[in-house]
């Protein structure tokens, strides 16, 4: 199957960054979330990135990176884990889409981390979310929660090319893939 054409995953990548420099600054644009962009979206999507995201309320891609509608597909789950679902979805954008830059995205204090590294019963549906994120905690160099949250970033990274044929074909020749860490005091992300 063959992707629309799309920005290239540098220029993705760019306007990321750009845009979240706008948001740390307090400098939001808020463009394109009108009803004329709402009309121009009707007859489909062309977002530019996918970003993979924890669920938690303080973090919302779509403010972070500056963007409004139609702009990036956005996989919200707790820990920003590569499960089968959200697997599913990027490999939609990917194919059917076009996109060319994947960020996962981890943040500051993340408590599906937290819940993750002190173990414990949690009960079924949360422990196999949970199960996810045992990987990073055995190969993070430190314990610390932060620490544990950038590996993982990393691991849901490389997983993605594992478990999707899509995906790792599509990284052979135009699609990148960044994990990232949000620092929630200042807003900023630092791309790992």
């Amino acid at each position: 199957m063959s992707a629309p054409n799309n920005l290239s995953s540098s220029d993705a990548l760019s306007r990321l960054r750009e845009g979240n420099e706008r948001f740390v600054n307090d400098k939001l644009d808020g463009e394109l979330n009108d009803s004329s962009r709402r009309s121009q979206l009707e007859s489909g999507q062309q977002p530019y990135a996918i970003i993979l995201s924890c669920a938690d309320s303080r973090v919302v891609p779509e403010l972070t990176f500056d963007t409004g509608l139609g702009e990036i597909f956005v996989i919200r789950v707790a820990g920003n884990i590569a499960n089968t679902s959200s697997i599913a979805s990027i490999e939609y954008a990917v194919a059917h889409l076009g996109v060319n830059l994947i960020v996962v995205l981890g943040h500051e204090n993340c408590g599906a981390v937290g819940a993750a590294v002190a173990g414990g019963d949690n009960g079924h549906n949360l422990n196999m979310l949970l199960a996810h994120i045992n990987p990073a905690i055995n190969s993070s160099e430190s314990p610390d929660v932060n620490s544990v949250v950038r590996k993982n970033a990393e691991l849901t990274s490389d997983n993605l090319l594992q478990r999707s044929s899509i995906i790792s074909d599509a990284a052979k020749t135009r699609l990148k893939i960044m994990p990232a860490f949000y620092n929630l005091g200042s807003g900023q992300v630092d791309f790992l």
